[in-house]
């Protein structure tokens, strides 16, 4: 039997030498044990650390196996805001990016060229070489702590060996590596859950997840590539040599790094790879390239967005030819018919994609589309599959041209179309099974009711088993109406066609009754959502916000005029109508009738008067652009906090365009076309006679995380070795 002190001394033993196994496996790509005999070590330490509980440290090598539950992932302020970087798409961009580089500084430049992975961002906190915290993007200025999901990720070092110093954060990169995104979309065919459409949005979804054993078990990996703290500049010269420092200390910097001094040089990285990039075990869309020195890079300094150090460069969307096999016609919500192609399978841009959206009638007509013509595919923006261009060389003869349906493929009914609009519709709103199903997902989503417990195949079923028709039917639900449901429906693959598998969808005691639960609580969602939710065409989050503003109750709304109703600034007679043809339809007023009864908010509820001076009452503003000051909901937030009002859409009764850096082309044009004021940060800042939001200074060194560097032991750019000189730097 071990003494307290012995068993103290066993744990830090195998911690340390777990860590370094840890370093040596997943940094260093060279292993010095068995996996066996790994495992058992981490047994043994897991055993101890449960007999001594007081030993256990959270840098522990067990914290990686997972186990913690988050319920909720705590908002927390940027110490240094995760910028963005300024995207070029040629090389013209970038020739110029160099060009305004040499103007501003004198001395010769030379440039870190990285890779770009696509992922998401994360920043690392650091003290006394412990990880206490990883936070998320979110706005730039304040992001979701995820601590305990980053701890499962063995390429994030929980506890650093050398020379760090007492605190500092690393930004990073989290992506899902391609091996890891099939074996999860394999589990979940096996487990008849839907699969995931790519790997970036697989990695965002999994960092999410409550469940920290989860998380440990979909193998998401970290690659670091800036580091941040005060007065770095007077502890590194350059960039690259703070980042072989961080390698040295046991973060995961990429080897695919070159430093480059001329032009030629980044664009043979550049080149290299563009070709190269379809040979990575992850994702990458573009090449960073940074101002390798710290001094120029404070004196080229930041925009309000992005650092003028930096500037990414994104490669041109993949193409590819297939066959066009055959069309199918989907049905929205509004009744919106939007035909779908069916692709032979072909590999793009890391994905296998079967089907890409044909828009309406005229795309289709446009193209000229026969079935069986070969068609160039490209991902748009990398996700979206579309058809970019026909190969009419390869067209066969007496080949079938793709006609647009007439009639809706749900329901049979012949389609309409509104006079200048492309799009067709089936007009049976009330009784169309995708429109009637359509509807009551968007009620109960995120940003309407809110009802999460409803999703993953649930409403389907409710609607097969013939217990809700409408969204009104959902509050006279019971618990004995859904205890016992259950039914297989299709999985769907990443392009929503059927796998030929099928997950059982069940309703048990803990899931009925979550449902119960769920929609109780949705009654106090306000009216302003409730309006959103109920599906109204045209009327999106901020035009019920605005109605709302104007019109306090549901039964002011169905009494108001569309000319009453098109005097409301943003709103206009379009959305006027559709509001007004809403109410006057019996069965959507029946639905209303039905909600009131179940309790749900049908007026605004009195807010709370305003501690700030009331400056801007009767003033409308149109925010458009990146503050330097606030997020883009803090600053309107501060306009509605001040008696001011804010709208998506210019119009003559606009008072002002609050225009940060990077404002819309379009809307400053109408702005000027209209004649309406273009007034910047710091001129709302003197309207409301106050240096509000926060922070208030960017920090010399704060880049964001839509960046590069990654390890590996591939064959390319290789960054310098530690101990190796400039003169050694190959880009081979």
């Amino acid at each position: 039997m071990m003494t307290r002190e012995e068993a103290r001394e066993r744990i830090a033993a195998l911690s340390e030498e777990l860590e370094q196994h840890n370093y040596n496996y997943y940094i260093l790509a060279k292993p010095t044990i068995s996996d066996y005999e790994f495992d058992m070590m981490l047994e043994e330490l897991a055993r101890l650390e449960r007999e001594y509980p007081e030993y256990l440290s959270p840098s522990s090598p067990t914290q990686r196996v997972g186990g913690g539950i988050t319920k909720e992932f705590k908002s927390v302020q940027h110490r240094y805001p995760m910028l963005s970087l300024s995207n070029s798409y040629s090389k013209e961009d970038i020739e110029d990016f160099i060009t305004r580089i040499k103007k501003s500084v004198e001395d010769e430049v030379e440039f870190c060229c990285e890779l770009k992975f696509d992922g998401l961002s994360i920043s690392l906190q650091y003290e006394d070489g412990m990880l206490v915290r990883a936070v998320t993007r979110g706005d730039g200025m304040q992001g979701d702590d995820v601590t305990t999901n980053i701890k499962t990720i063995h390429t994030v070092p929980l506890k650093l060996h050398g020379d760090y110093p007492p605190f500092f954060e690393m930004r990073g990169e989290i992506v899902m590596p391609f091996e890891s995104f099939d074996k999860l979309n394999e589990q979940r065919v096996a487990a008849g859950d839907d699969l995931f459409a790519n790997p970036r949005n697989a990695a965002a979804g999994t960092l999410k997840l409550q469940d920290s054993k989860e998380v440990a078990r979909r193998r998401l990996d970290n690659y670091c590539y800036y580091m941040m703290m005060d007065g770095l500049e007077q502890r590194y010269q350059t960039h690259y040599e703070s980042l072989q420092a961080a390698k040295r200390w046991g973060f995961n910097v990429s080897n695919y790094m070159a430093i480059c001094k001329t032009i030629d040089e980044i664009f043979e990285f550049i080149d290299y790879w563009d070709v190269k990039r379809h040979e990575l075990p992850f994702a990458i869309d573009g090449i960073v390239l940074k101002v390798n020195s710290y001094e120029q890079q404070q004196i080229l300094g930041y925009t309000a967005k992005s650092p003028k150090w930096a500037i990414a460069y994104k490669f041109k969307a993949e193409e590819v030819e297939t066959e066009l096999l055959s069309v199918d016609f989907q049905v929205g919500r509004h009744g919106t018919i939007t035909p779908v192609a069916n692709l032979s399978p072909v590999l793009l841009a890391g994905t296998t994609v079967k089907r890409a959206t044909l828009n309406n009638e005229d795309f289709i007509k446009q193209f000229d589309l026969h079935y069986g013509d070969t068609v160039t595919v490209v991902k748009g923006g990398e996700i979206i599959p579309k058809i970019i261009g026909v190969n009419f060389d390869k067209r066969q003869p007496g080949a079938l041209p793709v006609e647009f349906t007439k009639v809706c493929p749900a329901c049979g009914t012949a389609l309409i179309q509104h006079e200048g609009e492309a799009a067709w519709y089936c007009p049976y709103a009330q009784a169309c099974p995708p429109q009637v199903k359509g509807r009551i997902e968007h009620f109960i989503s995120r940003k309407a009711m809110n009802i999460e417990s409803l999703g993953e195949g649930k409403i389907e079923l409710l609607y097969d088993e013939g217990l809700i028709k409408d969204v009104a039917d959902l509050y006279f639900l019971t618990y004995d109406k859904l205890f016992g449901l259950a039914k297989e429906i299709p999985i769907l693959d990443e392009n929503g066609i059927e796998t030929g598998k099928t997950r059982k969808v069940s309703f048990k005691e803990k899931t009925a009754q979550n449902i119960i639960d769920a929609l109780e609580k949705s009654k106090a969602v306000p009216f302003e959502r409730v309006l959103f939710a109920l599906g109204i065409r045209n009327v999106g989050e901020v035009v019920a916000k605005t109605i709302v503003s104007e019109y306090h109750d549901i039964d002011s709304i169905m009494n108001a005029s569309v000319e009453e109703l098109s005097a409301i600034n943003t709103v206009g007679e379009v959305i006027a109508q559709s509001v007004k043809a809403f109410f006057e339809n019996p069965i959507n007023l029946d639905i209303v009738e039905r909600l009131k009864a179940a309790g749900l908010q049908f007026a605004k509820a009195e807010a709370e008067a305003s501690d700030k001076p009331q400056v801007l009452a009767g003033k409308t503003f149109v925010v458009s652009g990146v503050f330097a000051h606030y997020s883009r909901d803090g600053i309107k937030a501060a306009i509605e906090a001040h008696g001011g009002k804010n709208a998506s859409s210019i119009s003559s009764k606009t008072s002002y365009v609050l225009a940060g850096e990077n404002m819309g082309p379009e809307k400053r044009k109408k702005a000027e076309s209209l004649g309406v004021p273009i007034i910047s940060e710091e001129d709302f800042e003197k309207m409301i006679g106050s240096e509000e939001g926060a922070p208030k200074i960017i920090p010399e060194n704060a880049l964001q995380g839509q960046n590069s560097s990654s390890p590996g032991q591939r064959p390319g750019f290789e960054g310098q070795r530690p101990g190796e000189t400039d003169e050694q730097l190959s880009l081979f």
